[in-house]
């Protein structure tokens, strides 16, 4: 059974999420302040982690930064509706996706069933999870979730992880943006979401540029992304 953490200092919430995910399948654990969740995070089992950004004393933003720091488990943001700001500063600390509030509990369900399945599968529509890929200096490994530069291992989030594997299996090609969030995120894109550009981002950060210093994620302005070729 999966298992998933709310943070959240609203309680009333937390029973409303509870007793929906609950007929979902999912078993469910509370905390209601950021030291807590922080606590609970690192220390428990869990498949994933749902975070109010607004909570006493210790901040979602913080509590999220404490669990990038040792975690990679998927983190879902709950932001004050229309803060898009929070939304841009949760996916660059590493938050997975994100939900405003007020939400339909139904809408949770179906994200957290997304990331979910993405998590478990490739981001391939109903194919095979990848076993190899392998492009330039960059190596993916599909059955154990890992990607090296160089040799070396990089530490990505499970989106950053679908989002590589989409543009590198379809290097050379433009991707567009409404394709990146099908396939990446398990969701079709919403008007002004920017999740995928801050994912992206992210993204080109942590692998950097070609030894020649080329870019190797181009964006296609108005359509999309492109992983280029560039031989290093």
């Amino acid at each position: 059974m999966s298992r998933i953490l709310i943070i959240d200092d609203d309680i009333d919430l937390c029973e409303m999420i509870g007793d929906y995910l609950t007929a979902e399948g999912f078993s469910l654990d509370s905390v209601h302040n950021g030291e807590d969740g922080v606590r609970h995070a690192l220390t428990g089992d869990y498949t994933l982690i749902v975070l109010d950004v607004m909570l006493p004393e210790v901040s979602g933003f913080e509590v999220l930064r404490r669990i990038r720091a040792a975690s990679a488990v998927p983190v879902l943001m709950l932001t004050a509706r229309g803060d898009e700001v929070d939304r841009i500063v949760g996916l660059e600390l590493g938050a997975d996706d994100y939900l405003p509030k007020p939400f339909n509990p139904r809408e949770l369900v179906a994200r957290i069933q997304a990331i979910k399945r993405r998590i478990s599968v490739a981001p391939t529509e109903g194919a095979l999870p990848p076993a190899h890929v392998l492009l330039g200096d960059v190596e993916l490994d599909g059955a154990a979730r890992v990607v090296y530069r160089e040799g070396s291992p990089l530490d990505l989030t499970s989106v950053e992880f679908s989002l590589l594997y989409v543009l590198l299996r379809l290097a050379g090609q433009v991707v567009s943006r409404e394709d990146l969030s099908r396939q990446a995120l398990g969701r079709q894109l919403q008007p002004y979401d920017r999740s995928i550009d801050v994912h992206v981002s992210n993204l080109r950060k942590k692998l950097g540029p070609f030894r020649d210093g080329g870019e190797r994620i181009k964006s296609v302005r108005g359509i999309g992304y492109i992983y280029t070729r560039t031989s290093v």
